[in-house]
């Protein structure tokens, strides 16, 4: 009797043991988390916006009409449903009925009109026009329906209507202006509301208790598990590394690859890593009409007259791979045929830099024509400098210099310069990813006649041209990805486009924050909507 009492004691310890490890399993609601960015926001309206870093945060308090599945596919969100006329010109939408803006208003049909209508016009000079090139107008049907009418067929617009770009805010909001300043003002639907900003400190958010209409790819439904928030701005990378490990903040993201054994697979700390290359790699787009880059043999040379892999294993430590297309390497859009057919040719692009003139030395060692020294600038915006990119481009610098005798002049320039140079069409080399969107549309972006880069230039190539314009509006994916391959072929062949590796976000924790993840549509960490507080 005594053995039997042992073992139903033996076995009532095992259940309730059990029973512990499951309920610690389980989302806890309540607590708050402080994350630690590289990045503070310049502009907290999505439809402003510009940077990647800050989109991630918009998703806080900024929902979609669809949402991105991580296979591609599309899951409900604001809209439960939607339908493509068959001439492709005609997108409608049957939109939840039980969706309230923070600031009270509500969300129905009229409202995405407004936000659609006032992203469209030119006046309002929004950097999410992009995604709207053959927007038309929008048709009311009804409260709870809207279609949405293009000039022409855009086989990347249902992709962009899950972007955070077109993300709805309300009209009430809308009518104030400039929303950039964030605060209360931003009045989205999202599952968290936004407190407060401190510039050059943090920003606050707190829990949305009427959210009911996550998006269709989400952990749970109803509204968020923490009750706010704090996204504190921490640039420096040491700074991140030392807030968390000493408790400081609960997050961080942008770990240095010298800083990932502090966390990984480590008792107190986890630490998660984003696709590589979900979106776009770190690439430098040049500038084909500006001297001296307007010489492809120029271009070119500059494309192989160095090394990439070692610069970028000794930057990034094995943590990214190097790029071979402006596509990443996760996105389904990579051309792999791409994969060792350019790059690290000393010899070769020092015979494409005789062949094209320059084969004076001035007193550096730089190459000279006609007594000019052959220099291309890296015009690299403050605000966008990250990840020990500026590292990378200073060893690529270097090795220009060394191999081949070419200048390559990284100048870290402000936002206001940048903006000047663009509307100019003065810009030499832009370093940058792009923001996530269709393949399709990143390539128009970055390559496009009336993209964000090339829409001041004159004349811009024709071929390219025509290949991206078509794949825009094929709505055959298997024609659509022959197209893709070919934009990325001629973008690497004529040296448009340099690429450099493949970025990957890195998130470190502590290990009783759970529940965080990354957006396919965002190639960036997803909101704090399904991140949860584990009990100690």
């Amino acid at each position: 009797m005594k053995n039997n009492n042992s073992l139903v004691v033996g076995l009532a310890i095992a259940m309730l043991a059990s029973n512990m490890a499951i309920a610690a399993e389980q989302p806890v609601a309540g607590g708050t988390i402080t994350w630690g960015v590289t990045t503070e926001p310049a502009c907290f309206d999505p439809h402003r916006s510009s940077q990647q870093a800050a989109f991630f945060v918009a998703r806080n308090y900024i929902d979609s009409l669809i949402a991105k599945r991580s296979d591609g596919t599309f899951a409900p969100w604001l809209a439960t449903e939607w339908s493509i006329s068959p001439d492709g010109k005609e997108y409608t939408y049957k939109l939840r009925e039980d969706v309230v803006f923070h600031d009270g208003e509500k969300f129905d049909a009229a409202a995405v009109k407004a936000n659609f209508d006032f992203v469209k016009k030119p006046e309002n000079a929004v950097t999410a026009v992009s995604l709207l090139q053959y927007y038309d107008h929008a048709e009311v049907i009804s409260p709870d329906v809207i279609k949405l009418v293009l000039s022409r067929p855009d086989s990347t617009f249902l992709e962009s209507t899950s972007n955070v770009k077109l993300g709805l805010i309300s009209p009430k909001a809308l009518e104030k202006g400039d929303l950039c300043g964030g605060g209360p003002a931003v009045a989205g639907t999202g599952p968290f509301i936004f407190q407060s900003y401190t510039r050059g400190q943090s920003a606050v958010f707190v829990r949305n208790p009427a959210y009911n209409w996550a998006p269709g790819n989400a952990a749970h439904n109803g509204p968020a598990y923490l009750d706010r928030v704090t996204f504190r701005f921490l640039p420096e990378y040491a700074v991140r590394t030392g807030a968390l490990t000493s408790g400081q903040v609960d997050v961080i993201e942008g770990v240095q690859a010298t800083d990932v054994p502090l966390f990984a697979e480590q008792p107190n700390f986890k630490l998660l890593t984003g696709p590589s290359g979900a979106s776009t790699s770190f690439t430098f787009n040049i500038n084909y009409t500006r001297p001296p880059a307007d010489d492809v043999r120029v271009r070119r040379a500059l494309r192989d007259g160095f090394d990439l892999e070692p610069l970028v294993k000794q930057v990034y430590l094995g943590t990214v791979p190097r790029a071979w297309s402006i596509i990443g390497p996760a996105n389904p859009a990579y051309n792999q045929s791409l994969v060792g057919s350019w790059g690290n040719d000393v010899a070769g692009a020092n015979k494409l830099l005789d062949e094209a003139g320059w084969t004076g030395r001035d007193a550096q060692g730089f190459r000279t024509k006609d007594g000019k020294r052959l220099s291309i600038e890296v015009g690299y915006p403050q605000p966008y400098v990250r990840d020990n990119r500026d590292i990378l481009i200073q060893g690529i610098q270097a090795a220009l210099r060394k191999n081949i005798g070419l200048d390559l002049n990284l100048r870290i320039i402000t936002a206001g310069e940048y903006a000047k140079n663009n509307a100019n069409g003065t810009w030499v080399i832009y370093p940058n990813t792009d923001n996530p969107s269709d393949p399709a549309r990143e390539l128009w972006d970055m390559l496009g006649a009336q993209g964000f880069l090339y829409a001041n230039i004159p004349n811009p190539d024709a071929e390219i041209t025509r290949l991206i314009e078509e794949s825009l509006q094929a709505t055959d994916p298997v024609r659509k990805r022959e197209l893709t391959d070919a934009i990325q072929k001629r973008g690497v062949d004529q040296a448009f486009i340099v690429p450099l590796f493949a970025p990957s976000w890195f998130l470190a924790a502590k290990n009783n924050i759970n529940g965080l993840s990354f957006e396919p549509g965002l190639d960036s960490p997803s909101s704090a909507y399904d991140v949860w507080v584990a009990k100690k």
